[in-house]
């Protein structure tokens, strides 16, 4: 059994979806195992990760959209606002959400769906450098 560690960097622009599949799909690639299991851990508190829809951007305009309504940003409700408006929504945003994903891996490839792809989830609307974790153990 082998084992590989790595990490991706992605500078995010605001709240919003990024997708890194493409850039999982190439690590994984280039790993010397043929069948195993894939983590990935996103290393903050107000983004998270998504397998979600990657064909129509209306599905993620609609997350926003519904996140948005969820969690309204500046709520009375919340103490915790030391970086803004947006921090506690954040915050809560990431526990409702993802932080780690496991995906199988077949022949050097994510067994996702057709249509699915691997998305940073940004809570918010300042720029940040996110990174993830990434984990492949099998053979």
């Amino acid at each position: 059994m082998k084992q590989y560690f790595d990490e991706i960097a992605l500078h995010t622009k605001g709240r919003g979806l990024y997708d890194v599949t493409s850039k999982i799909i190439d690590w994984v690639d280039k790993q010397e195992i043929q069948d195993g299991l894939l983590t990935l851990l996103i290393q903050h508190t107000s983004a998270s990760l998504l397998v979600n829809e990657n064909y129509d951007s209306d599905v993620q305009t609609d997350l926003e959209s519904f996140f948005s309504r969820l969690v309204k940003d500046g709520d009375s409700l919340f103490t915790h606002t030391i970086e803004g408006d947006d921090d506690m929504p954040a915050h809560i945003r990431t526990a409702l959400t993802q932080t780690n994903l496991s995906i199988p891996t077949k022949n050097k490839k994510m067994l996702l769906g057709q249509w699915q792809g691997i998305y940073i989830f940004e809570h918010r609307y300042n720029e940040f450098d996110r990174k993830v974790k990434i984990h492949l153990i099998g053979e």
